[in-house]
């Protein structure tokens, strides 16, 4: 009943953070747009009153006449939408799952036992634990410092993009050789998502409050809190795709378990951030086709990247064809069936991971690919809590059709 529980609330909890994305990332998309899509005003009253651009659009049968202001309005209303609660609530859900899920069993899905730092391979479950928050907080600290150091008044914004880059290439790394693949892709996204999220609250809202003060004062507000909340905005929509990405890798063992993860993983990253940036100029009116076809080719290079060696069975003759598959169901069935089973014997399982069970040979048989991918690897089985030995892997790798 325990495990049972635990599903369901991590059921629930997904259902929730999937749904607050959703409506964050949806509305960050459709400012964008708008922002970029605007139109002087033709009219010369709306000029007078400082609106800086309009767009007209029709949706749901209705039309709809959106305006910005340059300056401040005639009037601010008392009812003025604020956004924020969403990204808080995508956050907050996001951060909830990951305690669930990872740091409830740090040892499991935390600690990598092959990590080419022995003392990485060698952390205890709370030590795992703790790092894995340090990551997190370490991570916006050192990307909120690179925004205030190299482009203060958001002048050289180009040179921080690129820090801000070369910054999530070393997030990559970094996780990859401290946490176990699945986990690092999902720090490295939970990085990007905590230090958007983190925009929003340190800098986006408590800029727009000081600017919405002055202005109900009949004050000027000071250009650098827009300014700044404009830098930050940016900087969220092109970690959007990214993030969406690495949230959802967790189910491709290509990825996380292959030697040159961190590799794989920074080519995804600069290929959501080009894919993003073709749709922000394209609201702008300049179609540049470049940009995802660079996405493109980057996506092709993870691709060959991370695409599997031949088969360490092939070119055999047929006195070395190497271990039979009852051989092999002998050894899944000793070292993984405590989790992928009908009905697993390992605690704080309710069913088997991703719904794959080797109950019976022909179950082995049809995962063949992906079982030796993952055990050659070392990732499987998770944290080697089963004691795979080193032939068993072996056996596994030179496993054949």
């Amino acid at each position: 009943m325990q495990a049972y529980l635990l599903d369901f609330a991590n059921f629930m909890m997904r259902w929730l953070h999937v749904i607050a994305a959703i409506a964050w990332i949806g509305e960050s998309i459709y400012f964008v747009m708008l922002d970029n899509g605007l139109k002087p005003p033709k009219e010369e009253s709306c000029r007078k009153k400082g609106v800086f651009g309009e767009m007209w659009a029709v949706h749901g049968g209705g039309f709809y006449h959106n305006q910005k202001y340059a300056t401040s309005p005639e009037k601010l209303p008392d009812d003025l939408h604020w956004s924020f609660w969403k990204s808080y609530a995508t956050w907050l859900s996001g951060f909830a799952l990951f305690v669930m899920l990872y740091m409830a069993n740090p040892s499991f899905y935390l600690v990598d036992p092959n990590s080419n730092w022995q003392w990485a391979a060698e952390m205890s479950g709370w030590q795992a634990n703790v790092l894995a928050l340090l990551f997190l907080v370490a991570g916006w600290v050192v990307y909120n410092e690179l925004c205030k150091r190299i482009s203060p008044d958001m002048q050289r914004d180009g040179l921080l993009s690129v820090a801000v880059a070369v910054m999530m290439v070393v997030v990559a790394y970094l996780s990859t050789q401290l946490f176990a693949g699945r986990a690092a892709f999902l720090l490295t996204g939970a990085v990007m998502a905590t230090a958007m999220s983190a925009n929003v609250f340190f800098w986006i809202i408590p800029g727009q409050r000081r600017m919405v003060a002055a202005m109900k004062a009949g004050e000027a507000p000071n250009p650098l809190d827009g300014k700044r909340g404009k830098q930050r905005s940016v900087h969220n929509t092109y970690f959007t795709l990214p993030v969406v990405l690495l949230m959802i890798s967790n189910h491709y063992s290509f990825a996380y378990s292959h030697e040159h993860a961190w590799v794989i993983m920074s080519l995804f990253i600069f290929a959501g951030a080009l894919i993003r940036q073709f749709f922000v100029l394209m609201h702008s009116g300049s179609i540049k086709p470049a940009y995802p076809a660079a996405g493109v080719a980057l996506i092709a290079l993870a691709f060959w990247v991370g695409a599997p060696a031949g088969s360490s069975g092939q070119n055999r003759d047929s006195a070395d064809a190497g271990p039979s598959i009852d051989e092999i169901h002998e050894i899944v069935e000793t070292r993984c069936t405590a989790c992928h089973a009908k009905e697993p014997s390992q605690e704080g399982f309710n069913s088997p991971p991703a719904g794959i069970a080797y109950d019976s040979a022909d179950q082995v048989l049809s995962q063949r690919e992906q079982i030796q991918q993952v055990v050659a690897s070392g990732y499987m089985p998770l944290g080697n809590m089963t004691e795979m030995t080193d032939e068993e892997r072996e056996a596994i790798a030179a496993w054949s059709e």
